[in-house]
C-alpha cells in the first residue's frame, strides 16, 4: 500500500475499518443462543403487538361478539358504506391533529432555536415552565384550559380543541428540536456568516435542514398525540366537535362494534407505510445534510 505522507493515518484507519467489519460479519454468523435479554426484548414486543394481532383477527370474524363464527368481510363493508358518523369524527381528528402538529412545530423549533443559542433574563425559568404540560395530568390541564374558555367566553368546538392539542403538543417538539440543536455544529453558523449570510438566510437555509429530521420527529409525535388524546379533549370539546377517541368512547355504553376493529387494522396499514417511507426518506435527508 502506497502510504499519504500527508495523512499517516489514513493505513491505521484502514485496518480499523477492516478489522470492524470482520468482527460484524463475525457476530452476524455466530449461532444463536439463549440469553435474559432476548427473552425479555420478546415479551416486550408480544405484550406491545399482541393487542394489535388480536383486533385485527376481530375484524375478520362474521360475529359482533367474541365468539368465532367464521371469516368475512362484513365489517369492512359497514366501514366503507355505513359508518359515516365514524368517518366524520375521523377527520375531525385528522383537522385538529394536522393543524395543532403544525402550529406545535413550527412555536416549538423556533422556541429551541431561541432558548438554546441567546442568552437573556429568565431563560431557565422558560425551559422549566415549557415542560410543564408534560408532567401535569392532563385533567388538570384539561380544567385549567376549559376555565380560561369561559372566562374569555369563546364557544367549545374543534378550535378550542386545536389550541388545547397545540398547548400540549408544544413542549414535546421543544424538547425533541432541543436536543438536536445541542449536538448542532456552531461552526457552521459562523462559516455562513463569513460568507456573507444573514441571520434570515443563516435559519433557513442553515440551521432548520440540519435540525429537520427533530422537527419531523417532533411533528410525528405531534399527530400521533393529538389523535390519541381523549381526556383533555372531551374537557373542550363541544357540539359537532366529536373525534375519533371521543366517538368510540361513547360506543362503549351501547357495545363496541366490530368496525372499530377493521378501521383500527386500515390505520395501522397506513401508519405503518407512512413510517417505513418516512424512514428512508429521513435516512436519506441526514445522509443529504
Amino acid at each position: 500500500m502506497k502510504l499519504n505522507p500527508f495523512n499517516l493515518t489514513k493505513p491505521n484507519r484502514v485496518k480499523q475499518s477492516e478489522n470492524f467489519r470482520h468482527a460484524k460479519r463475525g457476530w452476524k454468523t455466530r449461532a444463536p443462543q439463549f440469553s435474559f435479554s432476548k427473552m425479555v426484548l420478546f415479551l416486550c414486543l408480544l405484550f406491545l403487538f399482541l393487542p394489535l394481532l388480536v383486533i385485527i383477527f376481530y375484524s375478520f370474524n362474521a360475529s359482533k361478539d367474541t365468539e368465532i363464527t367464521g371469516f368475512s368481510f362484513v365489517w369492512y363493508q359497514k366501514l366503507i358504506f355505513d359508518s359515516a358518523p365514524l368517518w366524520h369524527s375521523l377527520l375531525n381528528s385528522f383537522i385538529v391533529a394536522i393543524s395543532s402538529s403544525v402550529v406545535a412545530t413550527v412555536l416549538g423549533s423556533l422556541a429551541a432555536i431561541g432558548v438554546s443559542w441567546y442568552k437573556f433574563k429568565g431563560k431557565g425559568y422558560i425551559q422549566t415552565i415549557s415542560f410543564l404540560p408534560m408532567v401535569l395530568p392532563e385533567v388538570i390541564m384539561g380544567l385549567s384550559l376549559l376555565i380560561f374558555f369561559s372566562a374569555v367566553k369563546m364557544s367549545l368546538g374543534l378550535f378550542t380543541i386545536f389550541i388545547a392539542h397545540t398547548t400540549f403538543c408544544l413542549p414535546f417538539v421543544f424538547l425533541m428540536v432541543t436536543a438536536r440543536v445541542d449536538d448542532f455544529d456552531t461552526s457552521i453558523i459562523e462559516a455562513s456568516h463569513d460568507l456573507g449570510a444573514n441571520e434570515i438566510q443563516t435559519l433557513t437555509k442553515v440551521i432548520i435542514p440540519a435540525i429537520m429530521p427533530g422537527i419531523i420527529s417532533g411533528f410525528m409525535m405531534s399527530v400521533t398525540m393529538s389523535l390519541e388524546d381523549y381526556v383533555i379533549t372531551f374537557l373542550v370539546s363541544g357540539p359537532g366537535s366529536t373525534t375519533l377517541p371521543l366517538y368510540v368512547y361513547s360506543m362503549i355504553r351501547f357495545g363496541v362494534s366490530p368496525v372499530i376493529n377493521s378501521l383500527s387494522f386500515v390505520l395501522i396499514v397506513a401508519i405503518g407505510l407512512l413510517t417505513f417511507s418516512l424512514r428512508k426518506g429521513l435516512k436519506g435527508f441526514a445522509a443529504a445534510h
